[in-house]
């Protein structure tokens, strides 16, 4: 089975539109699918995005984001990454690649292409929610 790893952004924009990201997360990774792989530090991560008030205006959004962060605590497997790393300029996204490292992702997916700019890091493709959907998710 695929090891995958989501960046906050495509969780966010899976819960507030029904296009690539919400494609990847209900009908891979809640199907189990995929295994979505999380460390601590990134599921910190989505638990204070999806806190963030400027979410109200999207209806249903916490209600879903509860749902998410439930699914994503039972569904997914935690790793404990064991080495830093210091290449995505935004400092605080490199517990992505670092994540990707320690378990061996097949893929990052991420819409943040401003800050990971690489196609890949070691084992892994670092691709878009389309990229992924288009041609990797079969």
């Amino acid at each position: 089975m695929q090891r995958i790893v989501i960046d906050t952004n495509v969780f966010v924009s899976a819960l507030i539109q029904k296009s690539y990201p919400y494609h990847i997360v209900n009908h891979l990774f809640l199907a189990n699918k995929v295994s979505l792989c999380i460390s601590d530090s990134v599921f910190e991560e989505y638990c204070a995005v999806f806190g963030r008030k400027k979410f109200s205006r999207f209806p249903d959004f916490y209600e879903s984001a509860q749902k998410i962060i439930s699914d994503i605590e039972s569904k997914s497997i935690r790793y404990t990454p064991t080495k830093k790393i210091a290449i995505i300029s935004d400092h605080d996204d490199n517990k992505f690649l670092e994540l990707a490292l320690e378990c061996k992702a097949h893929f990052l997916i991420t819409g943040n292409t401003n800050d990971f700019t690489i196609k890949s890091f070691k084992r892994t493709a670092i691709v878009t929610p389309k990229e992924y959907w288009d041609s990797f998710s079969s």
